[in-house]
């Protein structure tokens, strides 16, 4: 599994692309920042494609789901794998997930 960094893309159900913001910048892959636990959630989401007369499109994501590593830590927060997801604001609620689709780097992986 490798680590996602902040050039990592990951993407709601519909496609709609999620916004990383790393909240630690020391620790880092080829110069940029590692993300890790809480990071993903609460980011916006644009570009979601998924809108009708009362379909709500995925604007933020929340928790994650899965994802974090058990054994890799940076300041005490777990690292965010290539596994992660969690759900999005979109509807039908609970239904539609953000998933990673490319972790940003192919150098260094950790173990869940």
């Amino acid at each position: 599994m490798r680590i996602l960094v902040k050039e990592a893309v990951l993407r709601c159900g519909h496609d709609g692309k999620v916004e990383n913001v790393p909240s630690q910048a020391w620790v880092r892959i080829k110069e940029s920042p590692i993300l890790v636990d809480n990071d993903p959630q609460g980011r916006d989401i644009t570009m979601c494609p998924h809108i009708s007369i009362n379909i709500k499109p995925c604007r933020k994501t929340l928790p994650v789901i899965r994802g974090y590593s058990t054994f890799v830590t940076i300041g005490g927060k777990a690292v965010c794998l290539d596994t992660l997801e969690g759900f999005t604001n979109g509807t039908p609620p609970g239904a539609v997930k953000y998933t990673v689709r490319s972790p940003g780097q192919t150098l260094v992986g950790a173990g869940s």
